[in-house]
């Protein structure tokens, strides 16, 4: 496996591809405010070589996602096409949804009942429940996974599937290191429960980015996870691009191609090249 390059910038790589499949949280805003030099980098690929897309575990559907990003600053000229975990899950619950209203346990703070907007379901306790569906802890600023215990165990009592309409485990709120629904999700399976994940590095989530890119015949990668963005782009057969000042933290110093590579083989994972920050 060889050692990443580290770029400087993404023009240096750009001639070589024609889209670029780009990670929201971490890499274009922090949660707060959008990161200026990453939205110029999208823009200048859509100018000078072709169509970006959005991937996001947000367990929200692309046009919340979109409300979200222009909020934080992010201009909607840098993006073609948003493709998001939540969207994925909601239509799996519609699926489910066309035998049935379904009766709903929800594990997941206000701000994502969005998801569920249109749904034929009815709210549920544990008890009642057919389905779970969990889009992240209720108030993820001051809650853990261990504050989640009694919850599932009782939904493993019933054997109930969680639907996880985000698979990531952590995520910065600015400064702040918060849990996500894929960290409540593999709490549920290490007690016996069976998770469903809707988002990277699941291929099914790939293939929808592919298909909003339909025509682009060398695709890039770009994200600072390794076990979403990284792995997801691997599982896919995409090159990938790292961003190294994202959720890693201070586990990408020493900032060199040895460290890198030991670091994505602890992962066993592998990135073309590696950027602190995505720029242009």
């Amino acid at each position: 496996m060889s050692p990443p390059r580290l770029i400087s910038g993404l023009a240096e790589l750009a001639p070589a591809y024609d889209a670029l499949i780009c990670d929201v949280w971490g890499v274009i805003h922090d949660g707060h405010r959008a990161h200026p030099a990453a939205a110029e980098a999208l823009i200048q690929f859509r100018k000078h070589r072709g169509r970006v897309v959005l991937l996001t575990n947000a367990p929200r559907l692309p046009s919340e996602v979109a409300a979200q990003c222009a909020q934080y600053g992010v201009p909607p000229g840098c993006y073609d096409a948003i493709v998001s975990s939540g969207g994925a899950a909601r239509a799996e619950l519609d699926r489910r949804a066309e035998k049935g209203t379904l009766p709903l346990y929800y594990i997941g703070p206000d701000k994502d009942l969005p998801l569920l907007k249109g749904l034929d379901y009815v709210p549920a306790g544990i008890g009642e429940a057919g389905l779970a569906l969990c889009t992240g802890l209720v108030d993820d600023l001051t809650e853990t996974v261990a504050d989640y215990t009694d919850r599932l165990a009782g939904m493993r009592s019933r054997n109930l599937t969680m639907i996880c309409a985000n698979p990531d485990l952590v995520v910065h709120r600015g400064e702040k290191l918060c849990y996500c629904a894929g960290a409540l999700a593999k709490e549920y399976e290490k007690m016996g429960g069976t998770a469903i994940y809707y988002g990277k590095p699941y291929l099914p989530i790939y293939d929808a980015a592919l298909t909003a890119i339909a025509g682009a015949k060398k695709p890039l990668a770009v994200g600072d996870g390794l076990f979403t963005d990284i792995m997801g782009a691997n599982r896919a057969g995409l090159d990938v691009l790292f961003i190294a000042d994202g959720i890693h933290g201070e586990e990408v110093e020493p900032y060199t191609r040895e460290h890198l590579s030991h670091l994505f083989g602890g992962a066993g994972v592998a990135a073309l090249a590696a950027c602190r920050t995505l720029r242009w």
